[in-house]
Formats: structure tokens, sequence, C-alpha cells
């Protein structure tokens, strides 16, 4: 059975919800129905939680191999309005912890943004920085995680801030695309790896009869 931890905060645990309406087990239901039954969604969750926070949480999540690595975290601090460069580092830190316990391990990247009414220049600091540490770290990347969700009041709850159980299924199929593509190229190369050994095979035992 193959891990996909989907590290986050309270829009990962699906604040308000019952745990099946949360989108990480949207993602496993329709995990099963696409027929990758070999691969168990873990939700790492936390409501209320920071980039700061997740980097010391990680590293218990990660006793266990990981196949797929889920980064959905920063929502928190674009709230609090910790320092662009504080959130990059930690996500950094994050991702790299990742890397040294599973090197093979996959990582998507979920984009966060804030109103454009935060005065100054942080909202667009904020939402270049995720994009930018998905470049440098060759990671997929989703450029919001809550697109279509954030400011619509029939996809959230009361609150207007966490995503209802219809907001949520958003969330599933904005991540569920870039799933798609980790399976995709993991496929591909396996198909690979598979085409070059009977190639080798093959011309192994062409050299025996020359």
């Amino acid at each position: 059975m193959k891990n996909i931890l989907i590290f986050g905060d309270s829009l990962t645990a699906g604040y308000g919800l019952p745990a099946a309406h949360a989108y990480p087990s949207i993602i496993q239901e329709r995990l099963r129905q696409e027929g990758y039954t070999d691969y168990k969604v873990l939700n790492g969750g936390l409501s209320g939680d920071t980039t700061a926070g997740g980097v010391h949480r990680v590293d218990r999540w990660l006793n266990e191999p990981v196949a797929i690595f889920i980064l959905a975290l920063g929502a928190n601090d674009g709230l609090r309005g910790i320092p662009a460069r504080e959130t990059t580092q930690n996500l950094q830190e994050i991702i790299n912890k990742v890397r040294h316990k599973n090197p093979e391990a996959k990582i998507i990247l979920s984009g966060m943004e804030i109103p454009d009414i935060v005065p100054g220049r942080y909202a667009a600091e904020f939402r270049k920085l995720f994009r930018e540490l998905a470049i440098e770290n060759n990671i997929h990347f989703i450029p919001f995680l809550l697109e279509g969700v954030a400011g619509n009041r029939h996809l959230n709850l009361p609150d207007g801030v966490h995503p209802n159980a219809e907001g949520q299924k958003l969330l599933a199929q904005h991540t569920w695309g870039k799933l798609k593509n980790c399976y995709k190229s993991r496929k591909a190369r396996r198909f690979l790896l598979a085409f070059l050994l009977s190639v080798y095979k093959y011309s192994g035992c062409l050299s025996t009869r020359g």
C-alpha cells in the first residue's frame, strides 16, 4: 500500500464537517473508483496550524513511507500576516524533510492567496512565494487551492472562511488534477524501465548467439 499524505490545516482537516466530507476522504473514494486501490490517503490536517507548526509536526508523519506528499499549509500564515520570507523558509524546510526521508516521493504544493484588500504589497508577495517555491523545487503546483470557493457564500460554512461539503468537493477536484499527473508520470517511468529492461535482456540473448 502506497501512502498519499495531505499535510495541511483546517482546510485539509475538514473543519466543521464529518471526516468523510473533507477533501482527503473524497480523494480516497475517487482513487477507489478509478481503480487505484493500492493507494491510501492520510489526512495530516490540523486546524489552526501554520507553516512553523508544520515544520515541527511533519517528522512524526514521515515515520511511514510516503509515495506522494501534498503540502497544503500557509493559509493561516497569510491571515496572521506572517512575513512571506518566513513562510517560504518554513515550507522549504518541510519539503527538505520530506525529500530526506522519502527521496522518491512526488510532491505537490497547494498555493494559497489572501485578499488584495490587505494593505501594501503583502498579498502579492504571499501569492508569489508558492509559485516560486514550486519552480525552485521542480514540484507539482496547484495555483490556488480555494479557487472558486473563497468568497462564495454558497460553498462555505456560515463563518465565510471554511469550505462546506460542496466547497470541499472543489478542493478535491483541484487536487485530483495534479494527482493524476503524478500517476501518469509514475506509470510512464515504470513503462520506460520495463521497456529498457526488455531491450537489455533481448540484446543479451542476441549477443550470446553471436
